[in-house]
């Protein structure tokens, strides 16, 4: 797991710049020169500890710089023939694009941002994993081409910093999370998950994109119990593949079924007493899950580690988190993870099993049972009962009584209709341009595969991986997901959805987990990973919070203040927190980076 940055020309900000990921790989870094070319390095050493491995690696006039791991390159190398000259997971990359150029992505089983530059076609060939858990931004701007693992590197090769993108801040106050390629400066970009990038100067001098990967809904599998089975092999097989390391591996334990069924079948599937790491608080106890963390781990046998956060120790990490994450994110649990990583860093480990993905594809989330309830009775009303339901479930999904929803209707006020309408400037069909559609990619649009691709495009993509990524290798952690093994993903979306649902939320999962872990795991109500972030906040900046709000929309008019206000008030009683929270990231990383 490593930092990524190169250029199409010199500079002497360069070296600074990949100083900036030392925090991404700080077992060894580099940088060389091609002509009029930069491509840095800087590596967190899992696979082949040796100094063979390091980057950028040159092979027969092919330079790499990559980020991530090849859970199967082993196979590659076998199945493919490959004659590598290490024993790295990198070095296979360069050996498939010598076989098949552009063609070989979907081979990869694996989590990867890589540039190749080719230097005898004078081509910069980049690509992104599926499901987005590498990060990768670019920028492209007058003939000056910049990629990296870090949006702050590209910024300190820049002459000026880059305007707010609006178009990002509006997906933001709709989604807490920008998606698609936008960033929160104008100019810098992601490469979309699932995409590869071909840059050839002398050639084509635009940048030419393409996606490699659309998950297939063909409802192959109609039978309980061949899926289970398949599921609970597929399950096995992912994670015995991310077990393949030159050092130590550890595990995340929340205390929910997720990552107590992964770390349960590392334990069986290693024959060890694995290493398992937990976070709580020392207050607010309803959002602790300690306890349960501990159960598993004494079914397990693990050397358990909980780690207790408290008041103080969650507000000296805070500001630092929004750092790390480098544009506004709405997701509250990463000042958690931030404190987490860094005691498993201590620790000494570099990588651990996480349960990220479990959610989507097995249907999690107590909104997906919802909806599917609406979906069966509006099937049974008249055109205008649907557009009537359609404004009520709008509002449900907005956190929103029924009763105040309509109150607000009936005073002519929009307050609750939707978050987005805070922002006053929401170039809505920008917006809405970028908006996943599930159609694109699938002939035939079935309710519970929409909901499971629109929550692993945005919501897992988007917001939980970029969270994850930047926070832990913020710690120089490398994180680790099973359930989002490609294969596996592929294959939740072929079977029939009756079956998937089940009676109860995870219904599969909680079959085949029924095995491997206590019963108490398995039937205890989700939870998700929350902390006491409204309760401390309040308590260390009181109105401080709305202060730095309406400081920033003085600057900026880009709120409607009389909203802000409401939302904060509501905020204090415990509700729509989250909506304060991500109004209060925004406007501090809007204040340091514009204001300051």
């Amino acid at each position: 797991m490593c930092g990524i940055i190169g250029t199409n020309f010199l500079s002497n900000k360069f070296d600074k710049s990949l100083e900036l990921l030392n925090h991404r790989g700080p077992d060894f870094q580099k940088s060389v020169k091609i002509e009029n070319k930069q491509f840095g390095h800087t590596r967190l050493a899992i696979i082949d500890l040796d100094e063979e491995a390091n980057q950028p690696m040159i092979f027969d006039d092919i330079l790499l710089v990559f980020n991530g791991e090849i859970f199967n390159y082993k196979e590659l190398i076998h199945v493919q023939q490959l004659e590598c000259k290490t024993k790295s997971d990198s070095e296979v990359l360069i050996r498939l694009y010598q076989k098949y150029e552009f063609d070989f992505l979907n081979k990869l089983n694996g989590m990867f941002s890589f540039c190749i530059y080719d230097m005898k076609k004078q081509l910069y060939f980049c690509g992104r994993d599926r499901y987005g858990k590498k990060p990768f931004f670019y920028y492209f701007k007058d003939n000056k081409f910049i990629f990296s693992s870090s949006i702050k590197s590209i910024l300190n090769l820049l002459d000026s910093k880059p305007n707010l993108n609006k178009v990002a801040l509006s997906k933001y106050v709709q989604y807490f999370v920008s998606f698609g390629e936008d960033t929160f400066y104008q100019d810098i970009f992601k490469l979309e998950a699932s995409t590869y990038m071909i840059y050839e100067p002398n050639k084509a001098p635009e940048l030419q994109k393409k996606k490699y990967y659309k998950m297939n809904t063909y409802k192959a599998i109609k039978d309980e119990k061949q899926a289970l089975n398949d599921i609970e092999e597929l399950l096995t097989k992912s994670v015995e593949y991310r077990l393949n390391s030159d050092v130590e591996v550890a595990s995340l334990l929340s205390g929910g079924i997720d990552s107590s069924f992964i770390s349960a079948l590392y334990t069986k599937i290693s024959g060890k007493k694995i290493n398992t790491f937990s976070v709580g608080y020392d207050e607010h106890k309803n959002y602790c899950e300690l306890n349960f963390a501990k159960i598993t781990a004494n079914h397990i046998n693990s050397n358990h580690t909980p780690i207790e956060i408290n008041h103080k120790e969650y507000i000296k990490h805070f500001e630092e988190t929004l750092d790390m994450l480098e544009e506004p994110h709405g997701d509250s649990a990463a000042i958690p993870l931030n404190i987490l990583s860094k005691h498993i860093n201590k620790a000494g480990f570099k990588t651990v099993l996480s349960g990220e993905g479990s959610d989507e594809i097995f249907l999690g989330y107590e909104s997906y049972a919802k909806f599917l309830k609406y979906y069966e009775f509006e099937k049974t009303l008249s055109k205008e009962q649907t557009f009537f339901l359609n404004d009520i479930i709008g509002a449900l999904q907005n956190n929103t009584k029924e009763s105040e929803y309509l109150r607000r209707i009936v005073k002519k006020q929009n307050l609750y209709n939707s978050f987005g309408e805070i922002y006053t400037d929401i170039q809505k069909k920008k917006l809405f341009k970028k908006v996943p559609s599930f159609k694109t990619e699938n002939a035939k649009q079935d309710p519970v595969d929409w909901m499971s691709y629109i929550d692993l495009k945005i919501w897992l993509g988007e917001a939980l991986l970029s969270k994850v990524d930047r926070i832990s290798m913020g710690n120089s952690l490398e994180v680790r997901t099973p359930f989002l093994d490609f294969n596996l993903v592929n294959y939740m979306f072929s079977v029939e959805s009756d079956i998937k649902v089940g009676d109860t939320n995870k219904y599969l999962l909680k079959k085949i987990a029924s095995k491997y872990i206590p019963s108490e795991i398995i039937n205890r109500s989700k939870k998700g990973f929350n902390s006491p972030f409204n309760e401390w906040l309040f308590k260390e900046y009181k109105d401080k919070i709305l202060d730095v709000i309406l400081e920033v929309n003085n600057e900026t008019n880009l709120f409607n203040n009389d909203y802000i206000i409401h939302i904060y008030e509501l905020a204090k009683a415990n509700k729509f927190k989250q909506h304060l929270y991500s109004l209060y990231v925004f406007s501090l990383w809007y204040k340091k980076e514009y204001l300051s």
